[in-house]
């Protein structure tokens, strides 16, 4: 992105705003006298009222160019506030502290979503904005979606994975929204949230960066390490019986098994049950409720010296009219047993990073799990196939996993094709593998959807080979830290790979995958509950994410797959940091099923509505069961849509002579 902010004179300008006095205004109270709330952006529209939301008012305040704080930090549940707080402060120093200001979404499509449905309101809807920035179809008004151009300053929007955007401008204001789901590293340049801090080094301490976020994994969660190195405030409030103040924790939210509609909560001193009806009186600041530091004395004095202030929200203290507590104990009883729901609830309803389980499972166990299925047939349930193939210096290993709904998973086959990525034969028994066919049960034969191949050894031969094949069914991958779990796969991107020294104009498309969100999730899939014999003559199918394993696997392959563990390390500063680390030499089987899964991402399968499904059925000759209207139409949004329309395979007619590839592992 190329902001218009790029003159000499106009950087000039704006630093010299910049350094002029700031008014005695408060943003809190700035937002109560000047915003107004759109009904195209806001569920209540009209007059900005901080009284709905007290908790906001202290971190606004630390917002406003009087307070000393430098850095403020919010971890918080999703849907209390946490953007409109930093739009307030955005409109605030549109107001009456001019100066250049950096707002930084996840990505640049987030960027320029919340520029049309959160700041073209926030401008249009408040006089005294829009009398400061001309409207965006007046002819060289500075005002375009990604930048907004106002006296003594402009606002510049970009995305964390854009490091053009990050280092286009100096800023003294800077807003950081959504920080855990930013990329581990933009475009080779280094973590974003540095990138864009050291755009505010020229404002000294006159800058302010407001970090915001609802928390992911612990210990890999940016807003969790940033909280840490806080004061860590936290809302406390009276109780209505014995007026004790205290902060609002779910454990005591209590509700009767299955009524969640008695929902209440109990006051840690007099353990009085406080019923929700009091939550207004409670948090209103007149009654006493204020935000209080409760980090270790150290820390504090740390955090203090810094000139950092941290705060972490609940959805315990979402306003009434919004989520209520009988909403709470509803989806915490619906979540029980899934550990995806319950990560989710854990970070965006009680605002607190979810602890992944990172131990290996037993191998022996998953021995004895073993099932029983046609060699290189694909079970019923199975719909499509993918691969993955881990390139080493004497072999290629490749593992063909074929999916179902809900993303149950089967191993149909391990190939390993010997000598390694500098032998041409090799890779021509890779290409003819992509042409292999392996039969379903109900007669249909069914390629290779997708193969996610690794480029992290003999990388140019991987390319080389990859642009070779078609991108539709051969992508190229890169393993990345990270636990984004909303975007594990970002790309393509094309790689200027070098054959013979030769640069390629256009190289091949690379993906780049979070392989830790891939290894947790397997993981977590192996340990899954299966149905009874029992359960499965009345009917029973295993859960989503069930993994099968034919009976053809030996230990050797069990343990490749069990090979790893997730350990928190600690930093030099102390800020824990997860990492997963080898228990043994060899995990290619581990490392297959990663890829594999990747691709199965990039086909679209996470996000396939019931008619994509409902096709796959078809092509294999599964009769899809009856589905309501509403599902027979549902039609795929555009984040939705796959790519490319699945193809599961064509039924053909069994052949008399067909060549059968045994699984090179055999029991």
């Amino acid at each position: 992105m190329r902001a218009d902010f790029d003159g000499a004179e106009d950087i000039r300008r704006a630093w010299l705003a910049g350094l002029a006095p700031d008014p005695a205004l408060t943003v809190s109270e700035w937002a109560d006298r000047h915003r107004i709330l759109s009904s195209r952006a806001a569920s209540e529209a009209g007059p900005y009222r901080t009284a709905r939301t007290p908790y906001l008012r202290e971190i606004m305040d630390a917002l406003s160019p009087s307070d000393p704080a430098r850095r403020i930090v919010f971890m918080k549940a999703a849907q209390i506030g946490a953007t409109e707080a930093g739009n307030n402060w955005l409109g605030y120093c549109i107001h009456h502290a001019p100066g250049p200001f950096l707002l930084v979404q996840p990505t640049v499509e987030t960027a320029k979503r919340l520029s049309q449905q959160r700041i073209a309101p926030l401008i249009e809807e408040s006089p005294a904005l829009r009398e400061r920035i001309s409207p965006a179809r007046s002819k060289d008004s500075g005002n375009t979606i990604m930048a907004k151009r106002f006296p003594g300053g402009q606002l510049v929007l970009t995305g964390a994975n854009s490091a053009v955007g990050l280092r286009s401008m100096p800023a003294r204001w800077i807003f950081l929204d959504e920080v855990d789901a930013y990329p581990g590293d933009v475009d080779g340049e280094g973590d974003p949230i540095a990138l864009a801090e050291a755009r505010c080094a020229s404002f000294g301490h006159r800058a302010k960066l407001f970090l915001a976020s609802t928390p992911t994994i612990a210990g890999a969660s940016r807003i969790e390490r940033e909280f840490e190195a806080s004061d860590q405030r936290r809302y406390h409030v009276p109780c209505p019986h014995c007026g004790a103040l205290q902060w609002l924790r779910f454990e005591r939210l209590r509700w009767e098994k299955g009524r969640p509609e008695t929902a209440h909560y109990v006051c840690e001193h007099c353990e009085e049950a406080i019923e929700e009806r009091f939550k207004t009186q409670m948090m209103a600041e007149e009654n006493g409720a204020c935000w209080m530091p409760t980090a270790d004395a150290e820390t504090r004095q740390k955090a203090e010296a810094s000139g950092i202030k941290g705060y972490h929200l609940n959805a315990l203290y979402s306003p009434l009219g919004w989520l209520s507590w009988a909403e709470i104990a509803r989806k915490w009883e619906e979540a029980a047993g899934n550990d995806e729901t319950l990560q989710a609830i854990k970070n965006t309803i009680l605002g607190e990073p979810w602890q992944e389980r990172g131990e290996a499972p037993d191998w022996e166990r998953l021995y004895e799990r073993r099932e029983d299925w046609p060699t290189g047939k694909v079970p019923e349930r199975g719909l499509f196939l993918t691969a993955g193939a881990d390139v080493q210096k004497d072999r290629i290993e490749i593992d063909v996993w074929a999916w179902g709904r809900g993303l149950e998973s089967w191993l149909i086959d391990h190939i390993v094709i010997d000598g390694g990525p500098a032998e041409p034969a090799s890779w021509t028994e890779l290409t003819a593998l992509l042409g292999r066919i392996w039969q379903h049960e109900n007669g249909a034969f069914l390629k290779i959807g997708k193969l996610a191949i690794d480029t992290g050894y003999e990388s140019a031969a991987v390319y080389s080979w990859a642009r070779r094949q078609s991108s539709a069914q051969v992508i190229p991958i890169k393993g990345v830290e990270g636990f984004n779990r909303a975007s594990p796969v970002t790309g393509p991107t094309y790689v200027d790979a070098t054959e013979g020294g030769k640069r390629i104009r256009r190289g091949a498309k690379l993906w780049t995958i979070a392989t830790a969100v891939f290894k947790s999730e397997t993981y977590r899939y192996l340990r899954l509950p299966r149905p009874t014999d029992e359960d499965v003559a009345d009917g029973a199918t295993p859960p989503p994410g069930s993994i099968h394993l034919p009976g053809w696997v030996n230990s050797e392959w069990l343990k490749q797959l069990t090979a790893e563990q997730l350990v928190t390390k600690r930093d030099r500063r102390g800020f824990a940091k997860l990492e997963w680390q080898s228990l043994r030499e060899r995990n290619e089987a581990l490392d297959c099923r990663v890829y594999a899964r990747a691709a199965a991402w990039v086909f679209g399968a996470d996000r396939w509505p019931e008619h994509t499904w409902r096709s796959l059925e078809r092509q294999v000759g599964i009769e899809p069961a009856e589905v309501s209207p509403a599902e027979d139409h549902d039609a795929p949004t555009e984040e939705q849509a796959p790519a490319e329309t699945p193809t599961a395979g064509v039924p053909l007619a069994p052949r008399r002579k067909r060549r059968v590839y045994t699984p090179s592992i055999m029991r």
